[in-house]
């Protein structure tokens, strides 16, 4: 038997990349995201693992425990959670769809809170205590900062920052790893999903350098995880700067 892995959002990006990593590293995976066609072509990609499939959407209500049980039909437990599903939503506050704010609402931080619930008593209770066994959170730079135009997004991932570290705190003595990983902007499609593509197209992180900076903290125990030095940098220096300041900074680079 080996430990099991769940990836959200894993079909592209930073998750696609997440499952290679977690695969090489000899777990097996259960793999979950919208496209059906997209989690199968990943499978074809990790054939010599055990992988999962589960087509399934996040941001819909009662959609963490509608997994759980999708899980539990397979007769699998969860030893790493990882959280990665999300996604952003640019454009003026009352401009901005009300369905699809409530989904990025639900996606970012209810269905990844529940899942985290559902899933910790099997990963405080991990029998493969020779591998890390925890949870990995896709945080954001955002967490750091208020994003006008973006308002939902920046302050969901300020509430998956903190509950992360806290969760942290929390575990510590069970020996549960919990890692916040805090990625820039990213070549991925969250931006073209989120209404800009224009938003730091030339200054975005390659999705595999991102995925394994995440993966190597998450297996050293890392409560807080940049993937370059440059992102680290960046989010001490907001650190230092008025929240007003930041938010006139975020509005104008959203604005452009």
């Amino acid at each position: 038997m080996k430990p099991t892995a769940l990836i959200t959002g894993a079909s592209s990006g930073i998750g696609y990349h997440l499952a290679k990593w977690f695969a090489k590293a000899g777990y097996d995976l259960i793999i979950v995201a919208r496209s059906k066609d997209k989690l199968l072509s990943l499978q074809t990609e990790l054939h010599d693992s055990n992988v999962t499939v589960i087509p399934h959407d996040l941001s819909l209500p009662n959609s963490a425990y509608k997994l759980y049980e999708k899980i539990r039909d397979e007769g699998k437990t969860v030893e790493v959670l990882i959280n990665n599903a999300g996604f952003g939503l640019s454009g003026k506050f009352e401009e901005t769809s009300f369905e699809t704010q409530q989904k990025l609402l639900h996606l970012n931080m209810v269905s990844l809170s529940n899942l985290t619930r559902l899933f910790i008593d099997d990963i405080i209770h991990s029998p493969f205590k020779t591998v890390p066994n925890g949870i990995l959170n896709i945080s954001s730079m955002a967490a750091f900062l208020p994003g006008p135009h973006m308002a939902a997004y920046h302050a969901s991932k300020a509430y998956v920052q903190w509950y992360s570290e806290a969760l942290a705190e929390e575990l510590d003595p069970s020996g549960v790893t919990v890692t916040a990983l805090c990625p820039g902007p990213t070549q991925t499609e969250f931006f073209k999903r989120a209404g800009n593509d224009k938003i730091m197209s030339s200054f975005r992180d390659a999705p595999e350098d991102v995925a394994r900076e995440g993966f190597l903290g998450f297996i050293k125990g890392k409560r807080v995880v940049f993937p370059s030095m440059n992102i680290q940098a960046a989010v001490i220096f907001m650190k230092l700067l008025p929240s007003k300041t930041l938010a006139k900074i975020a509005k104008n680079m959203y604005t452009r």
